[in-house]
């Protein structure tokens, strides 16, 4: 799986029982009736997740859950210390303070991105109105919009494989930039000058949720795969490997003996922390609200925007 929309378009295929799909496919892949609601019930590891992860907007419609928490995490500003001596407090270095910084800016190479655009404009232009960066009209997308136009010609360059973007940092091609702690963690294991923040407006981000199809050929087998899932070793294990929250204290806890410092690190248990990251979602034309009077620009026309900005 590429990214979320090669992830809907692999399970719309039929061939597969589940996925973890973070926040911008779960509610695609819901409307689309292509998974089915989840029994929590019956998923002993169910009761250990944090209740902060729990319910939320992207995996739970009126109350029926359609997945179970895997991890999450924020994207974050990383930047190379050699060059940006002073941590950075906000995203203007990719941004306002593009330009000192041209062509050597990495930017994640996906329609969503545009949330990030928008997430800066609500402190940098509150008289938008923006209130959620996935759900914007007309006004608040055009200005979005801009805000990367200007971006691409300080020559943003767009990563995809976080092995692209670890590779051009490592060169010196790239100086600051949108990224995952995974990179981060990777890039510092190496000595390399490499630091990430969570600027103070905060950032978007993803909360990923395994997920049963509908039409699952072993819905046994998926059911059982979602709770080892959510298992203190399984958790623990995958979150440590890619640099994400653990789901529960027993996965945190057998994380630590991995990696020590882990759950500090990722903020495991600090939902202040997580009240500052907007997790993916889907953009929709009736603003994720059925009763809005007004209309927000859906997920077609973010992708023809994306692509209009890349020039692809």
């Amino acid at each position: 799986m590429t990214d979320s929309s090669n992830g809907v378009s692999l399970m719309q295929s039929g061939q597969y029982d589940g996925i973890s799909a973070s926040g911008d496919a779960t509610t695609r892949l819901i409307a689309g009736n292509i998974v089915a609601p989840v029994n929590t019930a019956i998923l002993p590891n169910y009761a250990n997740v944090f209740a902060g992860l729990k319910d939320l907007p992207h995996n739970t419609v009126d109350g029926v859950n359609y997945g179970v928490p895997h991890g999450r995490g924020p994207n974050l500003l990383m930047y190379n210390t050699d060059v940006i001596t002073s941590t950075p407090t906000s995203w203007d270095p990719v941004w306002e303070d593009g330009s000192m910084y041209n062509g050597k800016i990495s930017i994640y190479d996906s329609s969503i991105y545009i949330a990030d655009a928008a997430l800066h404009l609500m402190t940098k232009q509150p008289d938008l109105g923006i209130k959620n960066p996935y759900q914007l009209n007309e006004a608040q997308f055009a200005a979005a919009v801009a805000l990367l136009e200007t971006q691409r010609d300080n020559g943003a360059n767009y990563w995809g494989s976080y092995s692209d973007q670890i590779a051009q940092y490592a060169a010196g091609d790239m100086v600051v930039g949108t990224s995952w702690q995974f990179q981060v963690n990777l890039m510092q294991a190496e000595g390399q000058p490499i630091a990430g923040v969570l600027p103070d407006e905060g950032s978007t981000g993803w909360s990923d949720t395994w997920m049963i199809a509908k039409d699952a050929k072993n819905p046994n087998c998926m059911y059982q795969w979602m709770d080892h899932m959510m298992s203190a070793e399984a958790n623990g294990q995958a979150t440590v490997w890619f640099g994400e929250a653990p789901t529960s204290q027993q996965a945190c806890d057998y994380a630590e003996t991995l990696s020590p410092g882990h759950c500090e690190l990722t903020h495991a248990t600090d939902e202040a922390y997580y009240d500052k990251i907007w997790y993916w979602s889907t953009p929709q034309a009736d603003c994720a609200d059925a009763d809005a009077a007004t209309t927000c620009k859906d997920q077609d026309a973010w992708v023809e925007a994306w692509t209009q900005i890349r020039g692809a």
